[in-house]
């Protein structure tokens, strides 16, 4: 879907293939490109293209890998993956795109709405891809099939294996910033931002008690989006950062060298 929001060109992309949400910025360079599907794969993943130059972009890496603009990668952007449910409840009033003009319902729940299908991940886990796979690229270190959230800043790039998490937190460092990943076992959450707010790192932990994510520094209490609700920091938010989701084969294909955190 290419869109503008906040007056950034913005692309968001999924694949159901390697169960992967992925937005990037739309700007490379001093061009502004508009992208298609090309209903081919590259590693059993979307690739795309650009209208501008007929490049083909691998989707989860956003890299180049056919065309002009060969071996250049699109900006990660900050992105949020939690259920319709949750969504509703922190922004009642929200508008939802359910399709465009050629297919009004291209979006809607019976292709969007029902999750990964029985099996599937399981199959995946087992090496029994749908579309094939170099099987010299895959790495493992994680199961192929686990979901995974990628965070990048910078050169920096390490993955938080959300099955893993579960309900909790990750606190932890990439490049030298202090992480938060906020993950529930139940997909209402998978996110991750800066610990840093007004010149100190901050520690969080998800209550079971309460079902809410918590700082240990002020017990202040924070939605999934990282803004503060109430306690000493209510109103406050965290800095979002750069993330990508999807099954942990597609990441370890794009980026080999990339660090694993495990808790």
């Amino acid at each position: 879907m290419n869109d503008n929001l906040g007056g950034v060109p913005v692309l968001i992309t999924y694949c159901p293939l390697c169960f992967s949400g992925v937005v990037f910025s739309r700007e490379v360079g001093v061009k502004v490109l508009t992208f298609g599907n090309t209903s081919a794969l590259y590693q059993s993943d979307l690739v795309m293209y650009d209208k501008q130059t007929g490049s083909y972009w691998f989707q989860v890496g956003g890299e180049a890998v056919v065309g002009p603009l060969s071996g250049s990668r699109l900006s990660l952007l900050p992105s949020t993956t939690i259920t319709w449910g949750e969504w509703r409840r922190l922004f009642p009033d929200s508008k939802v795109l359910t399709g465009v003009e050629q297919t009004p319902d291209i979006f809607g729940d019976s292709r969007y709405g029902r999750g990964l299908s029985a099996g599937f991940q399981d199959r995946i886990n087992n090496g029994q891809f749908v579309f094939p796979v170099d099987e010299n690229k895959l790495d493992d270190r994680l199961q192929n099939g686990e979901i995974v959230l990628t965070v990048e800043i910078g050169d920096a790039v390490t993955v938080f294996p959300l099955g893993l998490i579960g309900d909790g937190v990750a606190n932890h460092h990439v490049g030298g910033t202090p992480v938060a990943v906020f993950a529930r076992s139940d997909d209402r959450a998978s996110a991750a931002f800066s610990r840093e707010l007004d010149g100190r790192n901050l520690t969080f932990e998800f209550q079971e008690n309460g079902q809410q994510f918590v700082d240990l520094e002020t017990g202040s209490v924070w939605d999934a989006l990282g803004r503060a609700t109430s306690g000493q920091l209510a109103g406050a938010e965290l800095e979002q950062l750069n993330t990508r989701r999807s099954f942990w084969f597609s990441v370890a294909i794009a980026f080999p060298d990339v660090e694993v955190y495990l808790p």
